[in-house]
């Protein structure tokens, strides 16, 4: 499980998923609540599980150190 989200992808999918955290929890609503852990979680762990699937990667090759 490499890396395949990253940079401004990763902050939107944070940013994204807190907000609809707390939109859910504000309005109640279990359902938001949940669907904002998986963008949150995606931007944390760098990685979507989707990704692979369509051959898509937002995140950098490493260069290795000299």
């Amino acid at each position: 499980m490499g890396c395949n989200v990253g940079g401004i992808d990763r902050a939107l999918r944070i940013i994204v998923g807190a907000a609809l955290i707390g939109y859910g929890a504000w309005a109640g609503s279990m359902l938001i609540l949940a669907i904002g852990f998986i963008p949150l979680l995606t931007g944390l762990f760098k990685f979507c599980p989707f990704y692979p699937l369509l051959k898509v990667s937002s995140c950098k090759k490493e260069e290795p150190a000299a």
